[in-house]
């Protein structure tokens, strides 16, 4: 029996969530990087979708931003993930068909991973200057994914999201991949502050 640890987390409910209790809302899960690890939430709160919630109180998702404890990597916590995502998805209102994966630098890597393991959960996928494992791309050729990552990275090289973009070409996937050309490891804050990302969340379903 596997030990399942509780993660702590930021979870994000839109303005109206309350005022119209028949509504499903779409949900994002949100892994963030190497440096937000640990136990102080505010952390989290500093980059990626949590900084884009605090100030947009009406961005028309929940989103779930779980925090990884020091010492390990988001890779090695698929189990915890998906454990903490079934809790919140039957605590509340989330529109199972519209359940959105995003994470940036080892969140990028997070995002891979947790898709790779559980490839039904996901109408979507946005990992951002991240990597995982090629040889099992294809259990997710059939979502859309949307890869992003700085020319400039100097932490973690461009080359780890181009194989993953290469190998799902090869397996058949839907995938698109923007490169920022002057960026350097922040090619999240251009990707979170362009509202075509969320459009295109929505554009999927289950």
């Amino acid at each position: 029996m596997v030990c399942l640890r509780e993660l702590p987390h930021l979870l994000f409910l839109p303005r109206d969530y309350e005022a119209d209790a028949a509504r499903q809302w779409p949900l994002i899960l949100f892994l963030h990087g190497a440096g937000e690890r640990g136990d102080d939430l505010n952390k989290v709160r500093r980059y990626g979708l949590p900084r884009v919630t605090e100030r947009q109180p009406d961005f028309p998702f929940i989103v779930l931003s779980p925090q990884c404890p020091a010492g390990t990597y988001w890779p090695h916590l698929v189990e915890d993930l998906n454990d903490l995502l079934d809790r919140i998805l039957g605590q509340y209102r989330v529109d199972r068909g519209r359940v959105y994966l995003t994470g940036m630098s080892m969140g990028g890597y997070g995002a891979f991973y947790l898709a790779m393991a559980h490839p039904g959960k996901f109408a979507a996928l946005a990992p951002i200057c991240g990597g995982g494992d090629p040889s099992k791309v294809s259990r997710i050729r059939h979502l859309p994914v949307w890869v992003f990552h700085g020319a400039r990275d100097n932490v973690v090289p461009l080359d780890e999201s181009s194989l993953m973009v290469s190998a799902l070409r090869k397996a058949g996937g839907n995938v698109a991949f923007t490169v920022y050309p002057h960026a350097a490891h922040d090619a999240w804050t251009e990707t979170y502050d362009n509202p075509e990302l969320y459009e295109w969340f929505l554009q999927h379903k289950q």
